[in-house]
């Protein structure tokens, strides 16, 4: 696995859920979060013209503990766990809809338990060192960056309107720089909710 990542990364790709998620252009997406959800999980991702390309059911109560990243056909791409008995909030994911032991494709993790602005650490499976992925900024407001060491790859910034405020959801885009995973920067923002709502009841 860090082999093929190493290939495709000196390919000008950086895939860590599959290439067909990889595109050579700078991408748009849109997220839409129910503000009304009972789990807190009911996203949809399109582009800037509507199209679906991923989404979170949270029609289930388990949602909380776990979500499962759907493309638009509703295939399981990524399912997430969250690690209980752990200093800082921690979350595994794992590729489709299955979690076993031993398979995690990535952990995410505060950075420090108590914090003021959104500091999270991405690793890589068997990773245990310095973070794959950093992420920093504020979440409530909508405005983090992703980084892949010191190298910026991804942007998330609020999108207001007075439509979106009507119909009861949370609306912001994720830009993701050319060649890198849309799958893993998505599931990076989900995640980064899920953190933020933990020890919401």
């Amino acid at each position: 696995m860090e082999e093929q990542q190493q290939q495709q990364q000196q390919a000008g790709q950086l895939t860590i859920v599959g290439p067909q998620f990889c595109s050579p252009y700078p991408t748009e997406y849109v997220i839409q979060k129910k503000v009304l959800s009972l789990s807190g999980g009911d996203f949809n991702v399109t582009d800037t013209n509507g199209n679906l390309f991923f989404k979170v059911d949270g029609r289930v109560w388990s949602m909380r503990e776990k979500r499962v990243l759907l493309d638009a056909l509703d295939t399981p791409v990524l399912c997430m766990k969250r690690k209980y008995l752990s200093l800082h909030s921690t979350w595994w994911a794992f590729l489709g809809n299955s979690i076993s032991s031993g398979k995690e494709l990535f952990t995410i993790k505060q950075s420090a338990v108590f914090q003021l602005k959104t500091s999270l650490d991405v690793f890589l499976a068997h990773n245990t060192g310095v973070p794959d992925f950093n992420i920093k900024g504020d979440f409530i407001a909508r405005s983090c960056l992703i980084y892949h060491y010191n190298q910026v790859i991804a942007e998330i910034k609020r999108t207001l309107t007075v439509s979106n405020l009507l119909l009861g959801k949370d609306t912001f885009s994720v830009l993701v720089y050319p060649g890198i995973d849309s799958a893993f920067i998505i599931s990076l923002v989900l995640l980064m909710d899920a953190i933020h709502h933990e020890g919401e009841k």
